[in-house]
């Protein structure tokens, strides 16, 4: 979702008169943050297929013949120039129903998932976060490396601005602790485990998402007054993620497609923990920033027992937090949204500014 959006202000740089619609999955949090956006929002019916159970496949193959129908009388009334896909199982009806119309997939992790591959080849160009990805297509001649987009506004500040902002000291190491848009439990429940010890070592920015905001809370009044006014928790950030960033001196999470393209653009040293029942996605995506020396990663089974430890033992060692910062920031590519807005301009028949 955050990738599209990026795409969505570069394109709005450089066309005034842009019309855009998002077609995206009934409930959860995608409606509401695309409309915050300004963008018209319509929701298609569509399930996965990968990894589903046999007693599921028969309905879901009937919402995948659904969703490719309301695809079409969408296309029919809106009637784009050029489709853009960021994966996931709702491209696939849109896809096929688009077929005929320009087309370009981003791929937000190193390695495709099912649904962009299944795609692949109905995309006129296929836009890569870097070159570890090329080996997961044949047709090399549509692919196009442009980077991880990132919002703009995660730029806009500096580390004592953010602080400032989210009522944090200056004086003290700042620990953001998250598990994406939906949090990570097993993450949670480490943190809140060593947490005391933890406060000790740096101010922590916890961003625990929805399900286990109640055990937050709890852990939050069991603390001395000292430490509570060092543990800075919140169930979700909208505007303010960029400061929870911006002000981190380290970041525990897991290894979803936005480490490869924020914490670069950042320069963030960060302990990833892949979640371990996601394929492969997440492991591939922190092996290619840990073998370029920009992350140290920790398996999730290990969470309990090390990431006290392995946390204390990063915020004493300065030499070895600014290597994993330089090392992060070296792949950065603060471009990647305008080169994929301009990806997109050509293909609707347009010069890009």
């Amino acid at each position: 979702m955050y990738p599209a959006l990026a795409v969505h202000e570069a394109l709005k740089t450089q066309r005034s008169n842009l019309n855009v619609l998002w077609v995206g999955g009934d409930g959860g949090m995608e409606a509401s943050l695309v409309q915050r956006a300004g963008i018209s929002f319509k929701a298609i019916p569509a399930a996965g297929l990968h990894g589903v159970g046999l007693r599921a496949l028969p309905r879901n193959f009937a919402l995948l013949a659904r969703g490719f129908a309301a695809s079409r009388k969408i296309l029919r009334e809106f009637r784009p120039d050029v489709l853009f896909f960021t994966g996931g199982y709702l491209a696939a009806p849109m896809a096929f129903a688009g077929a005929r119309i320009p087309s370009l997939a981003f791929v937000p992790d190193v390695e495709p998932a099912l649904a962009l591959k299944a795609i692949a080849p109905l995309m006129d160009r296929v836009a890569l976060i870097g070159p570890d990805s090329k080996k997961f297509f044949s047709a090399r001649k549509r692919l196009v490396e442009s980077g991880y987009p990132v919002r703009a506004h995660l730029l806009s500040g500096s580390p004592s601005e953010a602080r400032l902002k989210l009522g944090l000291r200056a004086d003290k190491p700042v620990l953001l602790v998250w598990g994406g848009s939906r949090g990570a439990r097993s993450i949670n429940q480490a943190l809140i485990q060593h947490l005391p010890r933890m406060l000790q070592l740096a101010q922590i920015v916890h961003i625990s998402g929805e399900l286990d905001w109640p055990q937050v809370q709890s852990a939050r009044e069991s603390l001395t007054v000292n430490q509570q006014n060092d543990y800075h928790a919140y169930a979700y950030l909208h505007e303010e993620m960029g400061a929870a960033l911006v002000s981190a001196d380290l970041v525990v999470s897991r290894a979803g497609a936005s480490v490869l393209g924020e914490y670069p653009l950042l320069g963030l040293a960060s302990i990833l923990v892949p979640y371990p029942h996601a394929w492969r996605y997440q492991k591939v995506n922190a092996d290619a920033l840990a073998k370029r020396g920009a992350a140290v990663v920790l398996e999730d089974g290990r969470l309990m027992d090390e990431l006290a430890n392995v946390v204390q033992a990063l915020l004493a060692d300065a030499e070895k937090l600014k290597s994993l910062s330089d090392a992060a920031r070296a792949l950065a590519q603060p471009d990647a949204a305008r080169r994929i807005a301009s990806q997109l301009l050509e293909l609707a028949g347009e010069e890009p500014l």
